[in-house]
């Protein structure tokens, strides 16, 4: 997996850049709802691995 940080910040980037191009309400709303579904899907792939790296530790521990 790429560096979080790095993810959120291209997120973040094509979000800005939308908003800077939307011309109306809706097209303001489709890019809130594509961004928040982006960053919903990176959160919990990221939430996913951190709970792989957790039960990994744990297995060692045992």
């Amino acid at each position: 997996m790429a560096n979080y940080t790095t993810q959120v910040n291209t997120i973040h980037k094509k979000f800005t850049s939308a908003l800077k191009k939307a011309k109306t309400r809706q097209t303001i709303n489709k890019a809130y709802s594509a961004h928040r579904k982006d960053h919903e899907r990176l959160l919990k792939s990221h939430l996913a691995e951190e709970m792989r790296q957790i039960k990994k530790a744990k297995a060692k521990l045992d």
